[in-house]
């Protein structure tokens, strides 16, 4: 019985030892790579006269769409949606007062490490490193680092059509079904959800796919992508697609925060890192169809994040925008109703391509919603939102979630 009892005892504190060397040798390791890092970087920078240049426009001039001055001009002056610029004279702009008093907007710095990013070379990594690393990861213990050391800065994005198989085949080893990733060499400290509604716009997601995956993977973080189809039949409603996606993604995991990406847009620089900050974060600051400039101050659609609290707390998007524009404009205002603001990456990092596309027909009476959004804030959003789940598919890809929005809901 005492020999027993001090075999247990004897395990226990080998198991201990054991333990206590682990997180001793990754912390010198850590330690190791860190300073490692630092004189790589240091060396790159000592031989680099210039910062790293854009990559070559990833289509002809004559295919972006033509933005004139006048129109330009239109849409910071209403300080509404993109989707007023398409068409100017459904509205007398000078009867119309939407936030007159613009909500705060934070320029966002660059986490350390990443504002002067220069890649540096890569040093290799000892049997005896990569083994510890995995055991700490297994054990929880390797957090990923805040700056993800396989980012290339300015990318070259990629709009030849391509086939949904090609991209399996390229993509899906690495993936868990429905388009999940967690990176295998480190525990990601971010759970993100990519919500993308999703009409009418079949040739779009390949290359939207096969930007996206390798984009994010490099940025070391526990993502999913849903694309959130509407079914035919009543005009789009893109906001309320939004909402639906946030309820469905939140039933079949946690997530810290959620990204609303349009399919039709492509990240430029992996700097732009698909996380959630403090306050809100609109991500594609520059588009390359606007001349790569902000076109108002409080623009809040195309690409945005927000934390699963802060999304609760303005209740969702506004389920009343049927047809193009006005919904991102309305959380803008719902941000700026509960007191939060508007956070963005430098222009020169948070910057998009536009994939080509015909014109939708703009919602008329979104306008009218706009000036009427306050008094609907608490109760048009998440806690009035009705829909009916058609089909769910967890693809190699992404999970599809088919959905029909009931007119007038």
């Amino acid at each position: 019985m005492a020999s027993s009892w001090g075999r247990a005892h004897a395990i226990k504190a080998a198991l201990l030892v054991g333990f206590i060397l682990v997180v001793l040798l990754n912390f010198f390791s850590y330690h190791y790579d860190v300073k490692f890092d630092k004189l790589t970087h240091i060396k790159a920078l000592s031989h680099t006269s210039s910062p790293l240049l854009w990559p070559k426009r990833t289509r002809s001039s004559s295919e972006v769409t033509n933005i004139t001055h006048t129109q330009s001009a239109t849409a910071i002056s209403t300080n509404i949606s993109t989707s007023t610029v398409e068409d100017p004279k459904l509205i007398n702009i000078s009867n119309i007062s939407i936030n007159t008093t613009a909500p705060q907007i934070l320029n966002e710095s660059l986490p350390m490490g990443l504002e002067h990013f220069t890649r540096s070379p890569e040093h290799p990594v000892t049997g005896s490193t990569k083994f510890i690393k995995s055991l700490m990861t297994t054990l929880g213990l390797n957090a990923c680092p805040s700056v993800p050391p396989d980012l290339e800065g300015p990318i070259e994005v990629n709009i030849t059509s391509d086939t949904i198989g090609n991209i399996e085949r390229w993509l899906a080893p690495k993936l868990k079904p429905g388009g999940w990733f967690s990176p295998t060499e480190c525990n990601a400290k971010d759970h993100v959800a990519i919500v993308v509604p999703f009409r009418d716009r079949e040739p779009h997601l390949p290359i939207f796919l096969k930007n996206l995956h390798p984009f994010l993977q490099r940025q070391q973080i526990n993502y999913g992508i849903f694309i959130v189809e509407q079914t035919v039949g009543n005009l789009f409603n893109r906001a309320a697609l939004m909402n639906v996606g946030f309820k469905e993604a939140s039933k079949m995991s946690h997530w810290d925060c959620f990204i609303f990406h349009d399919v039709d847009l492509l990240p430029m620089d992996d700097r732009n890192l698909y996380v959630c900050p403090d306050q809100p974060r609109h991500m594609s600051v520059a588009v390359d169809t606007f001349g790569f400039k902000l076109p108002y101050s409080t623009i809040f659609g195309g690409v945005s994040a927000m934390t699963t609290k802060q999304f609760s707390a303005v209740n969702g998007f506004s389920n009343s925008f049927w047809g193009w524009g006005g919904e991102d404009d309305d959380m803008s205002n719902r941000l700026k109703h509960m007191g939060f603001h508007i956070a963005r990456y430098p222009i020169n990092i948070a910057r998009y391509t536009m994939l080509t596309h015909r014109k939708e027909k703009a919602n008329p009476k979104r306008y009218e919603k706009l000036v009427s959004g306050s008094k609907r804030f608490e109760t048009d959003g998440l806690n009035s939102l009705k829909y009916i789940i058609k089909d769910i598919q967890k693809k190699p890809l992404y999970t599809w979630i088919l959905a029909e929005i009931p007119d007038g809901s």
